[in-house]
């Protein structure tokens, strides 16, 4: 015969409660999720710099759909503040002169898993003949850095899609052209 004890009792009772509320629990309803609203579209927390920016472009340029390493550049306007917006989505950036668009280009932004962060950014750091120190000393010519953590944009390959390790590449002449009109304190915006 065995005797149940306290110690022996208190478990069984625990487990036959559970069997119980197992048994007596209706299964649970799960509903499909809902379609996404052009409200959620990755511009809801942006304020709309990058769909902005889109259409300036095709006020200005014609067009927002270049091929991969493509760039635009019009006339800058002396003695206004320089700004950039990337948009991880289109992979563009735009260049800003006050509030005149004055550059477009195509990019590359980071790929799965290295993405770019999104934010609101000022470049603290710029040079001429930038090297990574991250990755075996990798050339990012016209570089100027906008992240504590080592991304920048800067010259590069351009694929038509996201490759860098969270740098944002841009076309070499473009970039030349872009270190000539930023200064530290240049605001970056990145959405998409």
């Amino acid at each position: 015969m065995v005797r149940l004890t306290a110690s022996r009792l208190l478990p069984v009772a625990l487990g036959a409660a559970l069997l119980a509320s197992c048994a007596t629990t209706p299964p649970k309803v799960v509903q499909a999720p809902a379609p996404v609203t052009e409200a959620q579209l990755p511009y809801e927390w942006t304020h709309g710099h990058a769909p902005k920016a889109t259409k300036d472009a095709r006020a200005l340029f014609g067009t927002v759909a270049l091929k991969a390493g493509d760039y635009r550049w019009a006339p800058t306007i002396p003695d206004a503040p320089a700004r950039v917006v990337i948009d991880r989505l289109q992979q563009l950036m735009f260049v800003y002169k006050g509030d005149q668009l004055v550059g477009l280009t195509t990019i590359s932004s980071g790929k799965k898993g290295r993405e770019t962060p999104l934010g609101y950014w000022k470049v603290f750091r710029k040079q001429v003949k930038g090297f990574s120190r991250k990755y075996d000393n990798a050339p990012m010519p016209y570089m100027q850095m906008y992240d504590e953590k080592g991304i920048a944009f800067h010259g590069g390959k351009l694929p038509g899609y996201p490759a860098s390790h969270g740098c944002v590449r841009i076309p070499v002449e473009f970039a030349k052209k872009l270190y000539g009109l930023t200064t530290t304190g240049t605001e970056v915006v990145i959405e998409g």
